[in-house]
């Protein structure tokens, strides 16, 4: 029903997500990033409230990804239910699947991420996502879109996948990436990629135009925001 990645750039120190689902709207559930501290997928019989319970454990810096990942899993019920994946701000990773995740389901750890998914076509779909990751060369968004690609080339889910989230933490304290599609009944990760492609150029000037109007560019929008 999902999959998805989860990595760190070792140049710029963003952390990021790509996930895609057979269910509408995955990007306002699943993906949770925060800047300096990391980044959580939740999902299969998602429980929204693991990613920002986790990310608090990890900006305390008493907890690593996995005890914070326990921690998470060991205050809430039906953790058996849970897929989980979990990267901290140096790349340590940690993952959990549950005995009652759905249909053929598996996690992989790579260098600076960790792919997972459930109710795959096959396990051969998440071991594709890691390689194609760290061979990929570009930002971070790069990189995590050719692991979804990846994915759909190796078969991708048993269903139709309708909606795909991309989300990356920068510098600043909001994700400097934030893109969904969140219905499509055609190739939703292309949507999602397309949708990358346009925001690429964009992206640092709306970061400028947040922390100083008196340089930010115009796109001669009405409305502009």
């Amino acid at each position: 029903m999902t999959f998805s990645i989860i990595g760190r750039c070792q140049e710029s120190g963003q952390l990021g997500i790509a996930i895609s689902s057979s269910s509408i709207a995955v990007g306002a559930r699943c993906p949770w990033v925060r800047a300096g501290v990391g980044a959580v997928a939740t999902q299969n019989v998602t429980l929204p409230a693991l990613g920002p319970q986790i990310l608090d454990l990890l900006e305390t810096k008493q907890f690593d990804p996995q005890s914070a990942l326990d921690h998470a899993l060991g205050a809430n019920d039906y953790s058996e239910y849970r897929q989980v994946t979990v990267i901290d701000t140096n790349g340590r990773t940690a993952f959990f699947s549950g005995k009652e995740a759905l249909g053929i389901y598996t996690a992989v750890a790579g260098e600076q991420c960790v792919a997972a998914g459930n109710m795959l076509a096959g396990t051969h779909v998440i071991e594709a996502m890691v390689p194609a990751f760290q061979n990929t060369q570009g930002s971070l968004a790069d990189r995590l879109l050719a692991a979804m690609h990846a994915a759909m080339t190796a078969g991708g889910e048993a269903g139709p996948v309708h909606s795909a989230a991309l989300k990356i933490a920068g510098d600043p304290i909001w994700p400097i990436v934030d893109l969904r599609v969140d219905w499509a009944d055609d190739d939703p990760i292309g949507q999602l990629d397309s949708l990358w492609q346009a925001y690429r150029p964009q992206m640092q000037d709306y970061v400028t135009r947040a922390l100083n109007p008196t340089a930010a560019p115009s796109y001669g929008v009405p409305g502009n925001e």
